[in-house]
């Protein structure tokens, strides 16, 4: 092979190597010019019923100011009812919903939701709405989008909390809604004629305010966090506001221990079920109030883990988005009512 004709195949070899680069080159530039020329649309939600009548503001992309949650749209204006990608109806209003708009047709592309934070006894007429929703929103871990009243997160969170001997409460409750049929009401009956503890709260007509809420509990060694309704995962603000952020330590009655093990700080809690009676619950409160090393032991949490709190219905509606991409896009709820009720 002569070197003229060598040098003539290294150069075709050099031509032919540029040419696959630069078509490779120009492939990869026009993939990201289609990219950036369609930017991913916003998914709109569109809110039907504020919530127990309470409404936020929604101008602007709160979403991503408040919560750095992207591509995500919220609107409460029911006239964007057609064009909604999510629709959201709150159970407690859905009665003032359903002649307008809950049996009319909607796009098929359209997924509604059933949102409800109350327990299963406070959601009625659930038959109705069989076959009508596509997606559950609540407290419990299994629904579709899960939106607790509070979390437990790793981090230490120290809390600089009261000594017992400064505290002059015992035992701290606030109810409102108190009812004789209730699991909670037959133990606080009971448990009262062992040990004092304070009531507060419309029951009562001692009713608290949200700036003395937290600082009268905060008077407690220990606040009775009862849930009104022994629920599949139901724990509220009881636990997660009135006890954890007012440095009392809970006393629960709700679901299982295993669920409060699993959701709540570790160590944090004192069990009713624990216990085979009030009096010895009553007992063991006592204990725990004289010995400073039993009561700081439900506040070593704090070193390794925090809790946070959700309020802001805002921050609920934009976990939608969070959760909607892995989300099946055909489910329809047949029976509503069996799984609220599971």
């Amino acid at each position: 092979m002569t070197s003229g004709f060598r040098a003539f195949l290294l150069l075709l070899f050099i031509s032919l190597s540029s040419l696959l680069y630069y078509s490779n080159l120009n492939e990869k530039l026009t993939l990201q010019k289609c990219h950036t020329a369609v930017p991913r649309r916003n998914l709109s939600i569109l809110l039907w019923h504020w919530p127990f009548g309470r409404s936020y503001r929604l101008d602007g992309d709160k979403c991503l100011k408040m919560y750095n949650i992207s591509g995500c749209s919220l609107t409460d204006n029911t006239s964007a009812v057609s064009t909604a990608d999510v629709v959201v109806f709150h159970h407690q209003e859905l009665g003032e919903a359903q002649s307008s708009v809950l049996h009319q047709d909607r796009p098929a592309s359209q997924h509604w939701v059933w949102l409800s934070m109350e327990p299963p006894v406070n959601n009625a007429n659930l038959a109705q709405l069989n076959g009508l929703f596509n997606l559950t929103m609540s407290y419990r871990r299994d629904a579709d989008i899960p939106v607790p009243y509070g979390k437990t997160v790793l981090g230490g969170d120290e809390l600089s909390f009261k000594a017992a001997s400064n505290r002059s409460c015992l035992v701290g409750w606030v109810v409102s809604k108190y009812r004789p049929h209730q699991a909670r009401a037959g133990v606080y009956q009971s448990l009262k004629e062992y040990i004092p503890i304070e009531v507060y709260g419309k029951w009562n007509k001692k009713p608290l305010s949200n700036k003395k809420l937290l600082p009268t509990i905060a008077n407690c060694i220990f606040y009775l966090s009862f849930e009104n309704s022994e629920a599949k995962d139901y724990i509220s603000e009881k636990l997660w506001r009135n006890a954890f952020q007012a440095g009392a330590v809970p006393v629960v009655i709700g679901p299982s221990r295993a669920t409060y093990e699993a959701l709540a700080p570790p160590g944090s809690f004192i069990h009713v079920d624990d216990f085979k009676s009030t009096a010895e619950l009553a007992a063991y409160l006592k204990h725990v109030a004289r010995d400073r090393q039993a009561y700081e032991s439900y506040f070593q949490w704090h070193h390794t883990h925090r809790v946070r709190t959700y309020t802001d219905w805002r921050e609920r509606l934009c976990q939608i988005c969070v959760r909607y991409p892995s989300l099946p896009a055909s489910r329809v709820y047949r029976d509503l009512e069996s799984w609220v009720n599971s």
